[in-house]
């Protein structure tokens, strides 16, 4: 019975990106696990967005607990790169306002800083600057973020909360002590990426059984643990590449065999990838291409 799933499976996903193709974004995200970025990651992101003399990169600040001196630092560092970059702070009352939607016409890149994912989704979950972002990715803008602006770009958020309450920065050797279901706390994010689930600062911070928990209780999500100094570049074709200084582990339950819900969570066939900096990844084969 089990080997007869496998197949069915497949096909499923292969009709689920094949509807997708069809209305594939044209842009690329830019997805870095947090700490510091280096010089070649900022040149990527502004390349991306067109390149010196001609991207033009909104910085969105609102996760930050210091948002204007985030947003104004982060801009000065594009336009040391050659990028038009700007500040769009906004509360949520601004982000309904079409004004503040127009003011993204013409972007060509997209950048949201670090801070706490729980200010920034709020602000822009179903507004006119929301719909103007996709727009904008859509026609070929880049959309990227570090820390908790990488975890709000796709469509399943990780708040960085779990049940119950216990540390979740990652330095004690005591959080996420646990690989079960409804612990971790998942929420809408911006949905610029579907059928993936990210988590930062990875490695570092010791983040590998939350992000287990959450495919497995989920799993047709892919997880994509994204270490700091590192990038996940996500082409409009679809292919994952990886930039930086470190990995992105892979967590790939999606034909896997679970416990039933109400017995103990297990698995068995549950594929984990580790992709160092060139690395090359097909989500919807699960081919890789590792570097030479």
């Amino acid at each position: 019975m089990w080997s007869s799933r496998k197949p069915l499976v497949f096909l499923a996903l292969l009709a689920t990106a094949s509807a997708a193709s069809a209305q594939r974004p044209r842009g690329h995200l830019f997805i870095v696990g947090g700490g510091t970025q280096s010089d070649s990651l900022v040149v990527r992101f502004v390349e991306l967005a067109g390149g010196r003399d001609h991207a033009r990169i909104a910085v969105v600040p609102m996760a930050s607990g210091d948002a204007q001196a985030s947003g104004d630092e982060k801009a000065a560092q594009l336009r040391d790169f050659g990028a038009d970059a700007f500040v769009l702070l906004v509360t949520r009352a601004q982000a309904e306002s079409a004004a503040t939607a127009r003011r993204l016409d013409n972007v060509t890149g997209i950048w949201f800083t670090g801070g706490d994912q729980t200010r920034l989704a709020p602000v822009l979950l179903g507004t006119p600057t929301l719909a103007a972002m996709h727009a904008r990715y859509r026609a070929g803008a880049v959309v990227g973020g570090t820390s908790a602006g990488a975890a709000v770009i796709s469509d399943s958020m990780l708040t960085g909360n779990q049940h119950p309450a216990g540390d979740t920065l990652g330095y004690y050797g005591d959080e996420y002590p646990t690989i079960a279901r409804g612990v971790i706390e998942i929420v809408p994010g911006l949905g610029f990426l579907s059928g993936v689930i990210v988590d930062q600062h990875f490695v570092r911070r010791e983040r590998l059984n939350r992000l287990l928990a959450v495919v497995l209780e989920r799993p047709t999500l892919l997880g994509a643990g994204i270490d700091e100094s590192t990038a996940l570049e996500i082409g409009p074709d679809g292919t994952w590449t990886v930039r930086g200084a470190g990995a992105v582990v892979v967590y790939d339950a999606r034909r896997a065999h679970l416990t039933a819900l109400g017995r103990p969570l297990g698995a068995v066939d549950v594929r984990l990838h580790l992709l160092p900096a060139g690395t090359a990844f097909d989500p919807l084969s699960g081919r890789v291409s590792l570097p030479r």
